[in-house]
Order: structure tokens, then C-alpha cells, then sequence
């Protein structure tokens, strides 16, 4: 289904539209912007899922066991030292 709307492109805008459609990449105007619609939807949709994944990732971490900046600089300076006499350094 398509609905006809009116829209207010800036000058630079429309040139683009219209250089698209005579270069044959878009059949119309109006195509070239259904697409331009259509990308931004799906980044926006792209977007919130990000969100979302970050949010429950945080959650996972604030649950998970804290590890103390002392405690952490110990981990890397043993791995550090087991890599070193690893290689003999």
C-alpha cells in the first residue's frame, strides 16, 4: 500500500535525488527516497537492538562478580610474568 505525501527537500537534496534517478540507480525521485526511508529504519531498528544488548550486557556484569583494581593488577602481572618466562625473557 502507498500513501502520496508532500514533502520539502533542500536544494542540494533534491539535485541528489535526481542525479540518482538519471544515472538509473532509482527508477523515481520517489523511489530513491523510499530507500533513503527505509535505511534509516533499519538503522534506527539496528540501533535500539545495540541498545538493548548493551543494557543487558551491563546487567550481567553488575550481577557478576566484582574484581578489585588490586586484584586485577595482580591476574595481569602474573599472566605477564608467566608469558615472560615462557619466552625466557
Amino acid at each position: 500500500m502507498s500513501v502520496k505525501s508532500s514533502i520539502s527537500l533542500t536544494d542540494e537534496q533534491d539535485a541528489f535525488a535526481r542525479q540518482l534517478v538519471e544515472k538509473g540507480r532509482f527508477p523515481s525521485v520517489s523511489a530513491a527516497l523510499q530507500q533513503g526511508l527505509e535505511l534509516l529504519r533499519l538503522r534506527f531498528e539496528n540501533d535500539e537492538l545495540e541498545l538493548e544488548a548493551l543494557r543487558t550486557l551491563l546487567l550481567e556484569r553488575r550481577s557478576g562478580k566484582f574484581v578489585s583494581n588490586d586484584d586485577m593488577m595482580d591476574v595481569i602481572s602474573g599472566a605477564a610474568t608467566h608469558k615472560r618466562a615462557k619466552h625466557g625473557i
